[in-house]
């Protein structure tokens, strides 16, 4: 969700960079859309091998180029910091599964003198 949703916080730092004329229009369009559209697409080949790395170097490049537009540095802090938090998060609740499957479970059935 964080990648999906900072995937349009790019392609508006986009326009507020187009509209700043942070650099020719060309750059600045073609940079954004691409990063964008890799940004929304990433939720979806996350799970496999190397993808969280290849996520967390997509948080760096948006730090790096969030110096370019006023403003979107600190809207990048947020984000990585949300990125951060979903790693964390998601750790622990995948321990907290490995440690739920690993727990005995048992039956126990209980007698009264109606069920007799």
């Amino acid at each position: 969700m964080v990648l999906a949703f900072e995937s349009f916080v790019v392609f508006f730092g986009t326009l507020v960079a187009f509209g700043l004329k942070v650099t020719d229009p060309a750059t600045v369009w073609t940079f954004g859309l691409i990063f964008s559209t890799v940004l929304i697409i990433t939720p979806g080949v996350l799970g496999r091998k190397y993808s969280y790395i290849f996520a967390s170097l997509l948080q760096v490049l948006l730090l790096v180029v969030s110096f370019y537009v006023p403003w979107m540095l600190l809207i990048s802090v947020i984000f990585v910091g949300f990125w951060g938090w979903a790693m964390i998060a998601g750790v622990t609740i995948d321990l907290a599964n490995k440690a739920r499957e690993k727990v005995d479970t048992f039956e126990m059935t209980i007698e009264t003198k109606e069920s007799k």
